[in-house]
């Protein structure tokens, strides 16, 4: 006999940033869809360096770019088939880069949070992010952090 699968509020803590690290951001987008198809709740907050790779005009040399390094950073032809084939869509219904990838997730659902005191660090104006993350402070971020049943750290 089959157990029930239990939801959980699912954390996925995104703090290295595309310049550094390009394989550890990209795959957070697809542990939430992995987490959110399992039936858990997801939230997504981007934190430490990562802010720099969802705020327009940031990374990857484009200071004064209308675009986020997120958005500048395509998705594999590769992975747009394998989510093709995980959502049941035609390709053309899947997102062309990260950024999209993160519209797509905000709209199944998944929070999306920036750490607004690091943008503040990295000098960065928290209206700047894209449309997708909502800036927070250190005290949502701690409600965050203790309502998560389950923390996954890229």
């Amino acid at each position: 006999m089959a157990q029930a699968q239990t939801s959980h509020r699912v954390l996925i803590h995104v703090k290295t940033s595309l310049s550094l690290d390009d394989a550890q951001i990209c795959a957070a987008p697809n542990v939430a869809l992995a987490s959110l198809k399992a039936g858990h709740k997801v939230t997504m907050l981007f934190d430490a360096s990562a802010v720099t790779s969802i705020t327009k005009g940031f990374g990857w040399r484009r200071k004064f770019s209308s675009t986020s390094a997120m958005d500048r950073a395509k998705l594999p032809d590769r992975e747009r088939r394998s989510l093709s084939e995980q959502l049941g869509v035609p390709l053309e219904q899947v997102p062309h880069d990260y950024g999209e990838y993160l519209g797509f997730l905000k709209s199944k659902g998944v929070e999306i949070y920036g750490n607004k005191t690091m943008m503040l660090l990295y000098n960065i104006d928290p209206a700047k992010t894209g449309p997708a993350v909502v800036p927070v402070g250190l005290d949502k971020m701690v409600e965050l952090f203790n309502a998560a049943d389950r923390t996954i750290v890229y």
